[in-house]
This record gives structure tokens, sequence and C-alpha cells, in this order.
């Protein structure tokens, strides 16, 4: 059995990644770090900006919380929106999809638990242009159901 040794993050620590679409993450736990208990990372996302896909997590629950904006959550057939203060339990093996539906940028905090899922993350942090998306998805039990319908 892996034990962590605990990790504190500072304020504008961790790693960072810009994306084209305005989006960018901060990764602030990665699974090796917490003994593959959590990943953790805080996501900037531009009002219109949204999941790429309706998936699942095969492994791992995944929890939202916002910070700042309004977002919409797809889990299952319940659509629901909230602004700051909002917290989505997106439970493995149910589809889900979210979106800033807002007119304002946001900012969400994503945790996933245990961190299978957030290795597909951690990776794109760490190789954002490297290997085959669809088996790096796959590997992190990710499946794609489908286009963001929301």
């Amino acid at each position: 059995m892996t034990t962590s040794k605990g990790v504190v993050v500072p304020p504008g620590g961790g790693k960072h990644l810009e994306e084209a679409s305005g989006q960018s993450m901060s990764m602030k736990l990665f699974g090796r770090d917490t003994a593959e208990s959590v990943t953790l990372f805080e996501q900037a996302v531009p009002a219109g900006s949204r999941s790429s896909w309706l998936h699942l997590h095969r492994d791992s629950d995944e929890i939202a919380w916002v910070l700042e904006g309004e977002f919409t959550f797809k889990i299952g057939d319940k659509v629901t929106t909230g602004g700051p203060g909002t917290c989505a339990f997106l439970p493995r093996n149910v589809p889900h999809a979210w979106k800033n539906s807002g007119d304002l940028p946001g900012r969400v905090v994503f945790l996933y638990t245990p961190a299978g899922a957030g290795r597909f993350v951690e990776e794109m942090l760490e190789r954002p242009a490297d290997g085959d998306f669809k088996k790096r998805l796959e590997e992190s039990g990710w499946e794609v159901l489908g286009p963001n319908p929301l």
C-alpha cells in the first residue's frame, strides 16, 4: 500500500496549462502526490465554454465546485444551473457534461476520487501534444459518449 506524505500548494502554485480555447487549468494535487486518492485542479472557463463531450468516468467520481460564474451541469438526465458556491457531484458511470452558461468568465475546482480519471488531465498538463488522445482517455477510465449537449 502506498501512503501519502502530505502536500501543501501555495497560492499561485501548481502546474499551469493555457489552452487554445481560452480555458486554463491549474493543477493543485496530482494523484501521485495523494497515493492516488484524489486529483484536484482549478479551471478558468470563458463565458460560453464547455466540457468537450458528454462523457463518463468508469473508475472515479467527480466533484465540481463553482467559485465564479454561472455553470450548467447535465448529470444523467438532470440539468441544473448554479452560481458561486454551487457544488455538483458527478458519480462514476453516469453520463455528464458542463458549460459556463453565464455572460462572464468562471472558475471551477474539479476533484476526481480516486485519482484515476484525473490521470488524463495530469497528462494533458505534462504532455499536451504527445501520444494517442483516444488511448489516453481510455487508459484514464473516460468514455466519450458524444458531443456536449449543452
